[in-house]
């Protein structure tokens, strides 16, 4: 197996395709460590790319005089414990807090409308507090993604990966619903 230096050298000469040995060889341990300080949480996968994406973008600042692994790890311990501050200090969003307005096309359409809004806010109950809270922040409370950003004190592209995989998981709750023989919304 090759050396770090080596394998960074090349990533740093621009082959990209390098920096997946790097992703390889340490993800499971940046996981564990993550695991370890967030509690088992859910998203570990989310925040471990996102160690990784920033060890990508900031390998020009390593100095190889010293040791990579102990760099990666400090990297994602200070993520974790980023993670660990910004949870205790997002809000939390409730059945209470989802609130969606009746503005239907139509008045013969307003029942409908009512029904599929009621049924959304179910389905977006089910799903984890992070989720749910970029969800209703964008979709209710109509926030871009700097303005989501700001008020959870995350970085841009992590609201918009939250949206990404929240969608993601809403969608897979409806289909869910719907193969059970419920309607989804």
């Amino acid at each position: 197996m090759q050396d770090d230096r080596e394998i960074i050298a090349k990533v740093l000469q621009g082959n990209k395709e390098a920096y997946a040995l790097i992703v390889n060889k340490y993800k499971s341990k940046i996981a564990s460590i993550l695991q370890k300080s967030l509690q088992h949480s859910h998203d570990v996968e989310d925040i471990v790319q996102e160690v990784f994406i920033k060890a990508y973008y900031s390998l020009p600042d390593y100095n190889p005089n010293y040791s990579f692994p102990a760099w990666l790890y400090r990297i994602a311990i200070n993520r974790g414990i980023d993670e660990w501050r910004k949870r205790k200090r997002a809000p939390f969003v409730t059945e209470m807090d989802i609130e969606l307005k009746d503005d239907g096309p139509a008045p013969e359409d307003a029942y409908l409308v009512k029904e599929q809004r009621n049924g959304l806010k179910r389905q977006m109950m089910v799903l984890d507090k992070e989720h749910r809270t970029v969800l209703a922040l964008h979709y209710l409370q109509q926030l871009s993604y700097r303005e989501i950003s700001n008020k959870l004190s995350l970085s841009v592209d992590t609201v918009r990966m939250r949206l990404s995989h929240a969608r993601k998981k809403l969608r897979e709750q409806l289909v869910k619903t719907e193969k059970k023989g419920g309607h989804p919304l």
